[in-house]
């Protein structure tokens, strides 16, 4: 639960400054709110995999703890 919310909030942010970006480069906010909703749903996306890649590569990664 707590990745899709992190993903989310991540993602509403990146739309935000993806659109100010764009629309400060362009001038034009159609281009600019096209621009800034493609990019950042591509983006969020390779976010949440990216984040459960290395959420699984921890888990392989922890040491194995020897009882005596």
């Amino acid at each position: 639960m707590r990745l899709i919310l992190k993903t989310a909030s991540y993602g509403v942010l990146h739309v935000i400054v993806a659109i100010s970006v764009a629309y400060a480069l362009t001038g034009n906010m159609l281009i600019a709110v096209g621009i800034g909703l493609v990019e950042p749903l591509v983006q969020t996306v390779v976010f949440s995999v990216h984040e459960w890649l290395w959420e699984r590569k921890a888990v392989k990664l922890a040491p194995i703890s020897h009882q005596s």
